[in-house]
């Protein structure tokens, strides 16, 4: 009886998962596989026959300049936006921490952009970023900046830099909440000491602060990987990848390969490429996480 009873207990706990690993089989593993065997075929994304061409894809793909382009755009949009969206987050933490008057207000204000739709975000930016009547270059002319009122969003050499500043807006907010929680864990005695050693707030910063909240920083390192890699809405509404090809990003060539040229095959190839990127990249941050709590 109790032999019975151990085995329905084991069986139990598999039938808990077993709904999400149906889910996650379906809509997750199966997809993936499918694209990949998309990868290796000549496809049009509508007809039901595909014909196998092997490698032929990817040879295409890492010829194609577009491709180039899409990688270089986010790489560069990955460095600066978790880069600096960490700094800031970080920064307004702190200062949310020290109980300024206020801060709750302040907390709410700079964390409501992370959810608002982005296309939201992204017309209120189109109205502020206008070449002609946006505020933005109305207020560089009117303090005489007139060589600063550029177009920031049809000008190649400043329309990426005007995505990377939306989407830092856009999630600054979330990177200072996780701060947040990360300080609040952190016992006052512990900086009240650095006080008393007259530790400033530069050294107290280095030394204390950053070494403390490293978990927090490796964790929006991964999902800044994940996400400027899956980036597609803002870039979407704000430019559509232009002017030109300025600012592809891999989403956006997915995308126009498969849906406006109607290549599935090279779509997915590209998708794979995301998919390989992201994974040698996740495991390769996971192993210097690793390596420097070791070192702690």
């Amino acid at each position: 009886m109790n032999g019975n009873r151990s085995v329905l207990s084991g069986w139990r706990a598999y039938l808990y998962i077993l709904p999400i690993l149906i889910v996650s089989g379906l809509f997750l593993y199966y997809c993936i596989g499918f694209t990949v065997y998309t990868s290796f075929h000549s496809w049009n994304g509508i007809d039901s026959e595909m014909k196998y061409i092997g490698f032929d894809n990817y040879i295409k793909l890492f010829d194609d300049k577009s491709y180039h382009i899409a990688l270089r755009n986010n790489l560069v949009f990955f460095i600066f936006t978790v880069g600096i969206q960490a700094a800031l987050g970080l920064m307004l933490a702190i200062l949310l921490r020290a109980k300024l008057r206020g801060h709750s207000i302040f907390r709410s204000v700079y964390f409501i952009p992370t959810i608002m739709a982005p296309i939201i975000i992204a017309a209120i930016f189109r109205i502020i970023m206008d070449t002609n009547f946006g505020s933005l270059n109305e207020g560089l002319r009117a303090l005489g900046l007139d060589f600063l009122a550029v177009s920031w969003l049809g000008d190649p050499k400043y329309a990426l830099m005007s995505i990377i500043i939306v989407n830092i807006f856009e999630w600054m907010g979330f990177s200072m909440t996780l701060y947040y929680s990360a300080l609040l864990a952190i016992p006052d005695e512990i900086y009240e000491s650095a006080k008393i050693d007259g530790s400033g707030f530069w050294r107290t910063l280095f030394k204390i602060t950053v070494p403390l909240v490293g978990g927090t920083t490796s964790t929006l390192v991964i999902l800044g990987i994940v996400g400027s890699l899956k980036t597609f809405d803002i870039v979407s509404l704000l430019t559509g990848g232009g002017p030109g090809r300025s600012t592809e990003f891999l989403t956006t060539y997915v995308y126009k390969k498969a849906i406006e040229e109607f290549n599935g095959g090279m779509s997915a190839a590209a998708g794979v490429t995301i998919l390989i990127i992201a994974l040698i990249l996740a495991v390769l941050q996971i192993q210097y996480t690793n390596r420097q709590q070791r070192d702690l």
